[in-house]
């Protein structure tokens, strides 16, 4: 299997996703430059954290036209897994690959620590090695990370089990103050209908080993791994 880590100008978590995946889970893993139109060798495409075309107009809006996110959409289409971390995630909301939008953090300040992140579903491709309720220690740092979406919609997430992550504080518990960016409903992660798409604001590469504090985020690489393992021998047969 091999992972793709696309790189846009302003990209600044490219290869801390690339050594995630390579030295951590020993998998390969290439970079792909956004004008690439060829993305047909990978089997999980990675949006990385960063800013983007310098987050002008909004964060994501303009690499949401690079050439690349045409391809992405078409892989994401025919079912190929795809994650979106923090600047990630928010490329994939202006291109429409997930619901919602992002708005500035409600302190109206740049947020750089570890925060707790409660598993609401871990029946997709990205959490099945987490317990449904499993608390997981991973860092954000964003200035855009107030997710928002309409009452219509987020009640058709929850029917749907898109909401993956939530913001709790040690124990699990969903509290305002454990909430860093006033995020509706504490959201931190979210999937499409088809569970093949995730977006989130925390980082995981970045705790992917003991040494950085944590490393919950090596759960989220595994859990990918072996899905398409899956995949891989559910197709030879």
């Amino acid at each position: 299997m091999k992972f793709g880590v696309v790189v846009f100008p302003g990209s600044n978590c490219d290869y801390d996703c690339w050594w995630a995946i390579k030295k951590v889970t020993g998998e390969k893993v290439d970079f792909i430059w956004h004008k690439e139109e060829n993305i047909e060798e990978f089997d999980c495409i990675v949006l990385p954290g960063g800013f983007s075309y310098g987050d002008y107009l909004r964060a994501g809006a303009i690499a949401r036209f690079s050439p690349v996110m045409r391809k992405v959409k078409e892989f994401a289409q025919k079912g190929g897994l795809v994650i979106g971390i923090c600047n990630g995630f928010q490329i994939l909301l202006e291109a429409g690959l997930l619901p919602g939008a992002m708005r500035k953090n409600k302190n109206l300040l740049f947020i750089c620590k570890y925060t707790y992140i409660k598993v609401e579903n871990n029946l997709t491709p990205f959490t099945k090695l987490f317990k449904k309720g499993e608390v997981a220690k991973i860092p954000i740092a964003h200035f855009e990370g107030n997710y928002y979406v309409d009452e219509k919609t987020l009640s058709e997430m929850k029917k749907n089990n898109q909401i993956i992550f939530r913001y709790c504080n040690k124990e699990g518990k969903i509290t305002e103050d454990s909430n860093p960016n006033g995020s509706v409903e504490a959201i931190a992660g979210i999937c499409n209908k088809g569970k093949n798409v995730l977006g989130m604001m925390p980082h995981p590469e970045r705790c992917s080993e003991a040494i950085l504090g944590s490393e919950d985020g090596k759960l989220i690489w595994e859990s990918i791994k072996i899905s398409l393992a899956k995949e891989r021998a559910e197709r030879i047969k």
